[in-house]
């Protein structure tokens, strides 16, 4: 049965053998509950399975291709035939999952973005094993001071630790998307921030992203009624660039600015 991916769908199928298997070897998953995330055509499917894992999940949007999985692995796996941006994963196991995704790169970032707005005290995941487009992935595990370093860095670094792992040529999937891929793996952060609503935390950071070559004090004047207090409270100088401030000084900011809210 051969199904033609579906671009509306971001769909390439990942084929390179020796890609997969590293995939697999990234964490231990023997005998732990896995759940993965758009498998597609189920090839890197079968190399999770033959890690003989407790149980394996799938999150499979497109109607014909869960037929398809059904049909090949039958009552080995267990598929949600439901779109991933619309499940609660913390209902799907009573288990820490270990989690694997090939997400589609049009919401790829949507997909990571909901599941660390979502975590409060408790993870429902082991770790994620996810690629990205490469220019993503850049964004992501970016440092302050650099000029791919943004709102994705601080958010992602918020509750994760983040290990780049490998990158992907174009032609080890099908069909061959135009960039270059990356595997990245996120593990919970011991200790995280403490925020009140993570909606602040994305409304500072776009409020200071999107003007990114102008100085702080354009924001901060948006942000904080007595701009300059804050700014002298946290020791920030105002003439530096959003870049220049780490992902801990903005999680700073946003309890400063929810504390002068109440």
């Amino acid at each position: 049965m051969f199904i033609k991916p579906k671009k509306s769908l971001g769909q390439n199928f990942l084929i390179d053998r020796n890609v997969l298997e590293q995939i697999v070897d990234t964490v231990e998953i023997t005998n732990k509950e896995v759940l993965e995330i758009g498998p597609g055509s189920g090839n890197l499917t079968t190399f999770i399975l033959k890690k003989n894992p407790k149980k394996l999940y799938t999150i499979e949007k497109d109607d014909e291709l869960a037929l398809l999985l059904k049909d090949k692995f039958s009552d080995k796996i267990t598929i949600i035939n439901d779109d991933v941006l619309k499940i609660s994963e913390d209902k799907i196991s009573n288990e820490k999952l270990t989690v694997f995704g090939n997400l589609p790169y049009n919401i790829s970032t949507e997909i990571l973005s909901k599941w660390i707005i979502n975590i409060d005290k408790n993870f429902w995941f082991e770790s994620l094993v996810l690629m990205f487009q490469k220019e993503v992935a850049e964004r992501i595990i970016a440092e302050s001071n650099t000029s791919k370093y943004g709102r994705l860095s601080i958010l992602s670094n918020w509750k994760l630790n983040i290990k780049k792992m490998i990158d992907i040529k174009p032609q080890s999937f099908s069909p061959r998307p135009k960039i270059d891929s990356t595997l990245l793996l996120f593990t919970p952060r011991q200790k995280f921030f403490k925020l009140n609503d993570a909606k602040n935390l994305e409304m500072i950071t776009r409020v200071f992203f999107s003007q990114r070559r102008k100085m702080l004090k354009k924001p901060f004047n948006q942000v904080f009624n007595d701009a300059k207090t804050v700014a002298e409270k946290f020791d920030i100088k105002l003439n530096l660039r959003p870049q220049n401030l780490e992902p801990e000084m903005y999680f700073k900011l946003v309890k400063e600015y929810e504390n002068s809210r109440r």
